[in-house]
């Protein structure tokens, strides 16, 4: 296995969040990191971080929905730091709102970044890995990119549409027998600032629907997902009761999100209206990894098991995910009856 120290890795949206604790956590390990970004004070402040941990950085200022910066972007980072080794796909912007409030201009945004940025940062890995057909590209999902939930329809729909496209690139590297491997890490609620500089219509503050965990086990797992890509990691007991009641219960999950995810999604503090958001332009400050619920977040006892663990026969996991649609049911119905 290649050594973290003699490794190349590029982070996209690594100045904040979870692209912020990954690149942490490569530079803890001696990787060398290209950071790809939009707002310079959080890329100044996260190539300090690299180099005071002794690994070599290269940050640079890139909006990911275009495509020439992308490709640029990968240039310039096997000019100064050597091939790129790995990819990880992680920028992201989202919009809460209901969509009748959504306008066409930010749904097109959010699909530039979130879903397009994607396409663009792996056509930029693949340029480089598949002649040397070597090389991980890591699409950092979510447990939204199976079970959409309301007022996020925008970020929802472009996960998705990123487990689509990577559906297919990793069917074409499979008939290509190429080396290039390509995973998808799908990760739970997690504290991070998006939610104070997201484009919010809420009159809540925005809030992750908990149990909430920090950013770092998903850094984590980025990174288990680099040593040994796997098809897809599911991260989190949350992620994968979602992801698996949607394929067993989608109508009973429509009726429970319709009456819990609203006031799931809202502190009880009111949002400020005249915020700035990082929808189209960032916010001009470094906002590290961790967001506002410090004092919620977990950083341990993700039940993900480990990659080649032996996982429960089909009848259990129906008998258990059975007993979870049921739970999910009753608590739906509670709720509808409460409201009458």
């Amino acid at each position: 296995m290649q050594p973290w120290n003699e490794r190349v890795v590029v982070v996209t949206g690594g100045t904040a969040g979870v692209g912020r604790a990954t690149v942490r956590e490569l530079a803890r390990r001696g990787a060398s990191v290209g950071i790809v970004a939009r707002g310079v004070e959080g890329l100044d402040a996260a190539r300090d971080e690299v180099e005071a941990l002794g690994a070599r950085a290269l940050a640079i200022k890139t909006d990911v929905a275009n495509p020439a910066d992308v490709e640029s972007a990968a240039e310039w980072v096997e000019a100064e730091l050597g091939p790129i080794d790995a990819w990880v796909n992680n920028a992201m912007v989202s919009v809460f709102s209901p969509i009748r409030s959504t306008t066409a201009d930010e749904f097109r945004r959010v699909t530039e970044v979130t879903y397009l940025g994607v396409v663009h940062g792996t056509l930029a890995a693949l340029r480089r890995m598949l002649p040397r057909d070597s090389g991980v590209i890591v699409q950092v999902g979510s447990a939204l990119a199976y079970r959409s939930i309301p007022l996020q329809a925008a970020y929802c729909a472009a996960k998705h549409a990123v487990v689509g496209f990577t559906d297919s690139l990793r069917s074409e590297l499979l008939h290509d027998h190429s080396g290039v491997r390509v995973t998808m890490v799908q990760l739970p609620a997690l504290n991070t600032p998006q939610f104070d500089w997201v484009r919010s219509r809420l009159p809540l503050r925005a809030q992750p629907v908990p149990p909430i965990f920090q950013p770092e086990v998903a850094a984590r797992a980025i990174l288990r997902a680099i040593e040994r890509p796997e098809r897809e990691s599911l991260i989190g007991l949350p992620t994968v009761a979602a992801i698996q009641l949607q394929k067993l219960v989608p109508g009973v999950l429509d009726r429970y999100l319709a009456w819990t995810a609203y006031d799931g999604q809202q502190t009880d503090e009111p949002e400020d209206a005249a915020r700035a958001d990082n929808l189209f332009t960032p916010v001009g400050v470094d906002l590290g990894a961790h967001g506002r619920f410090d004092g919620l977040a977990r950083d341990g006892g993700v039940l993900t098991p480990p990659a080649g663990a032996p996982t429960p026969s089909q009848p259990v996991r129906i008998a258990l995910l059975a007993g979870a649609a049921g739970l999910v049911g009753a608590l739906a119905r509670s709720k509808i009856r409460r409201s009458i």
